[in-house]
């Protein structure tokens, strides 16, 4: 994984990340974490496991699970946005998903992540399927959401 390079670039920009993270359950903030000097650039992470969780830290709607599921880029939108501004975070990462082993459905399979990576401002959003198990699921999502935000960064 590049969480080092994330840190570093992150440290070089000035900027801070915060996370809201269901499925992955704080790895994402783990990883980071494992990493020196990630305390100059981790502003906030909490895990955001129930839906009730996500509407009360993140300010997702109840109406866009009702309307596009929990595990959706819809939520995973609203999760990065609302983590960003409640933390007044330059980076807010939001991911949900379905690391199984069960639960799954024909529409949202096993393995199914979302993704919302606010910068300054501006979300994007991810679906992913990862194969493997539930261990294997969450790795996955946290090595992409790295990966991606490291993306987006160099556009920034």
């Amino acid at each position: 994984m590049r969480e080092e390079e994330l840190v570093n670039l992150l440290i070089e920009k000035g900027y801070s990340i915060a996370s809201a993270e269901s499925c992955t359950a704080g790895l994402f903030a783990g990883t980071i974490v494992n990493v020196a000097n990630a305390s100059k650039v981790i502003n906030s992470s909490i895990v955001t496991y129930s839906n009730e969780a996500k509407i009360k830290y993140t300010d997702v709607k109840k109406e866009t699970i009702d309307k596009y599921d929990v595990v959706s880029e819809n939520v995973a939108h609203e999760m990065a946005t609302g983590i960003a501004r409640e933390c007044n975070a330059n980076i807010g990462v939001g991911i949900t998903g379905l690391a199984g082993p069960g639960g799954g459905t024909d529409e949202i399979p096993v393995g199914t992540v979302c993704f919302g990576i606010c910068i300054n401002g501006t979300t994007t959003t991810y679906k992913k399927v990862f194969q493997g198990d539930r261990q294997s699921v969450r790795l996955q999502s946290v090595e992409f959401a790295i990966n991606q935000i490291l993306e987006l960064l160099k556009w920034k």
